[in-house]
């Protein structure tokens, strides 16, 4: 639908930026820190560093919140390190790990910057891995007990809470993000136990939050990428039902409407990995309401009806890491309708904007944009500039969309792209930088970690300051 004139952003809304812990602070055995599963990895990608300094953001907290506040960012997604707080996830509480996120928030309510607080970002604590982790219920009960020492810490000064990122990504492509358990014996059948214990996990802390923080707000935050089916065929339309239901639908059905999707269900059911529900669970699901969803998106996927031939898996752009597809379900493509970043990602905005469009339809709850973001390799003129115009025009064209879906009516309360400040990629180390501001190292050559604003800071910096009345027109 084409309007003659697209509805201005509301004017508190919330414009920032997004950050993990694993991938900003670094400090990864400071202050009484517990390794987490990301720290015990044993391997990474070959050329790419680890995690153990990323871009020092521990340390260098309060030079970080200033350029922020220099940047006028009115809000800054960030993930609490469960380790940090409890280091092996059920234990004793690190008081020092608790004082630097007061430290943080403080900070960042100084600038007038509103915390939105991400709790568990792919970092389990490896002391819970290797009880058997979310195959283990009592992780469930470890979840519940670290959400309530959050809300009690941070409860004052935090008013909206993100509970699990990317749990879909942590069941469809663990072995990619290092969160899966190399040694379990059934992997996809543990998987959907771990996603139901999580699940149940998710609604359990809801529920505790407006029990303890009645004024707070808060909701899950699963990656939604709207599914197109290859072809007007009815076999690839069905395709793209199944990949919606597996990927998208099983996760917000279950955490607005405490119930698992009949599609993804009758999936689990075919592949013979169902999870075990015990008694109770699903009068825990159902009693759990979520205030908002947040979402991240950075691409589409388009499908096919699957071959059944073995050769359904396709690798986005190339990557092994990220397939698609699955024999007798749906078969992984590519959109010929779309152009490609660097790393082989299909770039698709009007897509941001269907996605908002069908999560808003589904389940009329106000939506925030917790990452949204180009990955490139940044170059350092000799002047000292990062003239990164393809993030610009990524990022403009995709807020574009934001203003017209709120224009349909769909309620977009904040716009939290990845990343506020350059950070460790889960994939490509530090060289694949998300930033709009930039960290001097290399892969495995610290140099002095100065921060320097990109040129795509700028242009942010005066979009937020005309409430993007500056965009679609």
């Amino acid at each position: 639908m084409r309007y003659s004139t697209l509805v201005s952003f509301p004017k508190d809304f919330f414009w920032g930026g997004s950050t993990s812990a694993y991938q900003v602070e670094g400090a990864w055995n400071e202050d009484g820190k517990g390794p987490s599963v990301i720290d015990m990895r044993a391997s990474y990608p070959e050329g790419t560093t680890d995690f153990k300094v990323a871009s020092d953001h521990y340390h260098r907290y309060k030079e970080d919140v200033k350029m922020f506040a220099e940047m006028g960012l009115k809000a800054y997604r960030f993930s609490i390190a469960w380790t940090r707080i409890i280091p092996d996830g059920d234990g004793e509480i690190n008081q020092k790990g608790i004082e630097f996120y007061h430290s943080l928030i403080d900070e960042l309510r100084r600038y007038d910057i509103e915390p939105i607080v991400t709790m568990y970002h792919f970092d389990l604590p490896h002391a819970l891995q290797v009880k058997g982790g979310w195959s283990n219920r009592g992780t469930v009960d470890a979840f519940e007990r670290y959400a309530e020492v959050l809300f009690k810490e941070y409860g004052q000064k935090v008013n909206y809470w993100l509970t699990i990122n990317e749990q879909n990504m942590m069941i469809l492509h663990g072995s990619a993000l290092g969160t899966l358990d190399p040694n379990l014996e059934n992997p996809k059948k543990e998987l959907y136990q771990q996603n139901h214990h999580m699940l149940v996990a998710q609604a359990k802390a809801m529920t505790l939050c407006h029990q303890m923080l009645p004024e707070a707000k808060i909701g899950p935050a699963p990656n939604i990428a709207l599914i197109y089916p290859a072809s007007p065929k009815p076999e690839d339309v069905l395709a793209a039902a199944n990949y919606n239901a597996i990927r998208n639908w099983l996760y917000l059905d279950m955490a607005v409407f405490g119930r698992y999707n009949n599609l993804a269900w009758a999936y689990m059911k075919e592949k013979d990995i169902l999870p075990v529900i015990e008694e109770g669970d699903m009068d825990i699901l159902k009693s759990a309401k979520p205030d908002f969803i947040a979402f991240n998106y950075y691409t589409s996927q388009t499908v096919e009806a699957s071959k059944g031939d073995g050769n359904d898996e396709f690798a986005r752009g190339g990557d092994q890491h990220l397939k698609s597809g699955e024999d007798g379900v749906y078969k992984g493509g590519n959109n010929p309708f779309l152009s490609k970043n660097a790393f082989g990602w299909e770039i698709d905005p009007v897509g941001f904007r269907s996605t908002m469009r069908e999560i808003y339809d589904r389940y009329q709850l106000p939506l925030i944009i917790t990452e949204n973001g180009l990955g490139a390799f940044d170059k350092l003129e000799e002047d000292g500039s990062i003239q990164d115009d393809y993030r610009i025009d990524y990022l403009e064209k995709h807020i574009e969309q934001i203003k017209w879906a709120i224009t349909d009516g769909v309620e977009v309360f904040g716009y939290c792209p990845w990343s506020a400040i350059d950070l460790i990629s889960t994939h490509q180390g530090c060289s694949k930088r998300y930033g709009f501001i930039y960290v001097n190292r290399d892969e495995f050559d610290l140099k002095d970690l100065k921060r320097i604003r990109k040129k795509s800071s700028y242009w942010y910096e005066t979009l937020i300051q005309q409430n993007g009345d500056n965009i679609g027109k």
